[in-house]
């Protein structure tokens, strides 16, 4: 195609450079006779991105530069991620081509025949098969890759990067074979030209990676200690980034990504090293049309490389971001501290005595400082040995990489021999970090008087313990025997009385939580409903996920009430486990194990893609592990427990999709023989509602049944009770599975995404299994035992169920026995999240 005038190549701006295509081709790939020019682009096979010419430059600049590079297709702004000839500008486009050549390289050249830029492909011989017939294609993740006729990959744009690292590809950060690879960012927004940041491996430790200012470290991030680094949460999608090393050929890479392929395909995020000395994880937001900062390091003048000097320590976990000094260590120069001035950092109170028999003080949610040494192939206890036995140690920390190890180990023993140099504290992550202290200090106590003093004081302390142990028992036992009456009366109470009381329910004070959250960051929101929100959070070394449940909700007082009395009473596989509670002023907090996966209607009633890969193996392991924490809460724990809100949405899955039963909030505990309750307070699901409980107020252990009943059908047909899209005779699934179970046509009912993958006979006996809990008369019903009998055993004939009644909808008829009606909607519920 013949070019376009300059003077309308250059009026082609769009917002901050310009892009010079005139006509896009449709094709992926370039081939050798047919170059690109300044007229032309190509475009990857989904539309994604593009690679042509285009300008930086600002449509003002009296001077413009061109370049050969590839950027995103729609999003117009700062959307260049890859630059060929970034050190060597073009003056004038319309004389440049892209060419590839016989020899399959790509050649960027002007019509004077001056070489521009090439890639560096070599074959053997200019006969070689190689060498000849090959094309450079464009792929939907953004890499440019040259292949041979063979289809072998000569050379890739992935292993040549600017200053974006994009989803899934690979930066080397060791250097056995290969050179190390680094971002390298722009000189200014206009020049693409190499500035002075770059971000890459420490060339003498894959461990740890620097933003470099020229050859100085300008910041240095955590040390890595495990395989797998979780980044920021995404909202808009729902999902994390992680942050993997891999091993391959011999070299470590570090790459990141989304965990759903389907997902990070229509989601723009990139890591981009900036001119400004940042590195940014950001993501394209449609609505702005604007890059969006996911993440930024240093975001703060104290987090740059050794801000705060030696053994001095940058505070993140303050509202004001400062220099702190370590434990047991005090400024050099107190008058600059007082200036913000930390460079000289800070030194002992009190000199090591070595011989003196160290000991190790544990600072944790920590940075831990540069130059260390690292130890190989040493456990814990090893690596504290090697410490110990050196008086040149001054700290160590460690760390199991994971079960794939890299480099054949999979511990992590840091030593360090000087001054601790770069170390942070930070902010609901981070590890661990044992620094060398004196066991006991000579200013404070003399051997002689230690000696003589010990035996004594040891003595009054025994005597004084027992008096006070005797004492605490028996007020601790009135005080909580008034304490359970005010829970469970419905009574408030402090957090102080909680605390007091001595009761056995662990107790997280609200300043942790705080920080574990991120104060609360809508980031770190996994979902929210009726009773409030709950937040993934980092406490100490374990993912939580608080509810901080809504103020002046009476249901979620009464739930949070209900929950606290079962936080030491319930410990089984299927069942969520509570780690704790708050309370702080009209703060209420429920602290939960954190599940990775979401919850059961997130798989269940997805899209058809995402519900094939939730396929029927899956899907009866769920329905028997569900099973078993229910006949758990009915027959096995040391309460027997009736759960009153069981659906998709209380489901929550762990790694391994096991199932947990979460939200105890509506559970009532039966005393003694107790068979059945009833209340003028109807609370739950309708549709998962048995008939009794429903219109009468009427629970018991087969008000449950009833709704495993539903929730069983439901996995099977991959439907919810009262799914739109079925037939329009049947008013819900229950109607719908009668009538095919009926006719012996239950193949019908399974989900049309798993009949690859799913056992005919199995599925037919959970339908089953399914109508004989939905019956209407509760003693019809099987107990929970009967019920994991007939799913773990498929040699045990099952009973005729009778028809059940239907329920249409939301349309229920109540007496006056249950007029006050609760109903925790599916859409509503505090459960419905992405993990926890």
């Amino acid at each position: 195609m013949d070019s376009l005038p300059i003077h309308i190549i250059i009026s082609l701006v769009c917002w901050s450079f310009c892009l010079l295509p005139f006509s896009a081709s449709s094709d992926s790939r370039l081939l050798p006779g047919k170059p690109l020019s300044a007229a032309t682009t190509i475009i990857s096979d989904d539309g994604t991105f593009f690679l042509g010419f285009f300008s930086p430059s600002s449509s003002s600049s009296s001077t413009k530069h061109y370049y050969v590079g590839i950027w995103y297709k729609n999003t117009h702004r700062d959307n260049v991620v890859w630059v060929a000839n970034r050190a060597i500008p073009i003056a004038d486009p319309s004389s440049a081509t892209l060419t590839l050549t016989n020899r399959s390289n790509l050649a960027l050249s002007d019509t004077n025949g001056h070489l521009l830029w090439m890639t560096n492909v070599s074959t053997t011989s200019s006969s070689s098969p190689e060498a000849t017939g090959g094309e450079a294609t464009l792929e939907n993740s953004g890499n440019l890759i040259i292949r041979s006729s063979q289809g072998n990959i000569l050379w890739q744009s992935f292993d040549y990067p600017t200053d974006t690292l994009l989803p899934h590809m690979n930066l080397r950060i060791n250097h056995k074979t290969h050179a190390l690879q680094q971002l390298i960012s722009w000189r200014n927004p206009q020049d693409p030209s190499p500035g002075n940041f770059s971000y890459g491996a420490d060339p003498g430790e894959f461990l740890q990676r620097f933003i470099w200012n020229g050859s100085r470290p300008y910041r240095r991030s955590p040390v890595w200690n495990n395989y797998l680094v979780v980044g920021p949460y995404l909202e808009s999608i729902k999902s994390t980034l992680y942050f993997t090393l891999q091993h391959i050929d011999d070299e470590v890479y570090i790459s990141f990504g989304l965990p759903v392929p389907s997902v990070s395909s229509s989601v723009l995020v990139l890591v981009k090293m900036d001119y400004s000395g940042k590195v940014r994880i950001i993501i394209w937001n449609s609505n702005m049309s604007k890059w969006t900062d996911l993440q930024s390091e240093p975001n703060q003048e104290c987090n740059k490389f050794g801000y705060c000097g030696p053994f001095g320590y940058c505070d993140n976990t303050q509202p004001i971001v400062t220099c702190k000094c370590l434990d047991g260590f005090e400024p050099n120069n107190k008058q600059d501290w007082t200036a913000s001035r930390f460079s000289q950092g800070c030194r002992r109170m009190e000199a090591l005595v070595c011989d003196q028999g160290d000991g190790f003080l544990n600072l944790s949610t920590m940075k831990v400082p540069d130059k260390f040494l690292y130890v190989k192939n040493r456990s814990f206890n090893e690596c504290r040995a090697e410490c110990t036995s050196n008086c040149s140690c001054m700290a160590y920390a460690y760390a199991n990489m994971s079960a794939k190890a890299i480099n054949g180990d999979e511990t992590r023993c840091l030593l360090w021999m000087g001054d601790l140099v770069d170390t942070e504290k930070l902010s609901g992550q981070g590890e661990n970090l044992y620094i060398r202290v004196n066991r006991l200090s000579d200013k404070n106590w003399s051997g002689n008087v230690l000696k003589i003093a010990l035996p004594v004081v040891s003595s009054l302390l025994i005597i004084i313990c027992a008096c006070l142990v005797w004492i605490c028992k028996s007020g601790g036992k009135r005080r909580n025997k008034e304490i359970w009456k005010k829970m469970m009366s419905g009574t408030s109470i402090t957090a102080a009385e909680l605390r007091d009381g001595n009761l056995k329910y662990p107790f997280i004070s609200f300043r942790e939580i705080v920080l574990a959250t991120n104060n609360f960051s809508n980031s770190n929101m996994l979902g929210h409903g009726g009773f409030g929100s709950v937040y993934k959070g980092i406490l100490g070394d374990e993912e939580i996920a608080v509810k901080r449940l809504s103020k002046g909700s009476g249901q979620g007082a009464l739930e949070f009430r209900n929950e606290v009395i079962l936080i030491a009473k319930l410990q089984h596989q299927n069942l969520v486990r509570l780690l704790g509670f708050c309370i702080h002023g009209d703060e209420k907090l429920l602290i939960y194990e954190y599940l990775t996966n979401k919850s059961l209607d997130a798989f269940l009633f997805a899209d058809a893609t995402r519900k094939s890969i939730f396929g029927w193996p899956i899907r009866f392991e769920i329905i028997k592990g569900v099973a078993r924490g229910l006949l758990y809460l009915h027959q096995d724990s040391r309460l027997k427990i009736i759960h009153r809100d069981l659906k998709a949405s209380n489901i929550l899955l762990d790694a391994e999709m096991s199932p947990k039963i979460s939200d105890f909030g509506m559970a009532r505990i039966f005393d003694g023989n107790q068979q059945q309750g009833n209340t003028n307070r109807v609370v739950g699901t309708y549709g998962y509602m048995s008939p009794e409980y429903a219109l009468e107020g009427v629970f018991s252990s087969k008000s449950d049944v009833y709704s495993f009943g539903v929730l069983l059908l439901e996995i099977v047909s991959g439907s919810k009770i009262s799914s739109m899209h079925l037939k329009a005779d049947f008013p819900n699934i229950i109607a719908y599975a009668w009538s095919l179970w009926k006719d012996g046509s239950t193949k019908d009912f399974v989900d049309s995404s798993i009949v690859e993958s799913y056992s005919l006979n199995e599925t037919s006996r959970c339908i089953h299994i399914g109508l004989l809990c939905v019956q209407n008369s509760p003693n019809a019903r099987p107990l929970m035992s009967s019920i994991v009998s007939f799913l773990e055993n498929g040699d045990i004939s099952l009973p005729h169920p009778t028809q059940p009644i239907y329920f249409a909808g939301n349309n229920y008829e109540t007496d006056g026995a249950a007029q006050d009606t609760v109903n925790s909607a599916d859409n509503m519920s505090i459960t419905v999240l992405e993990g926890r």
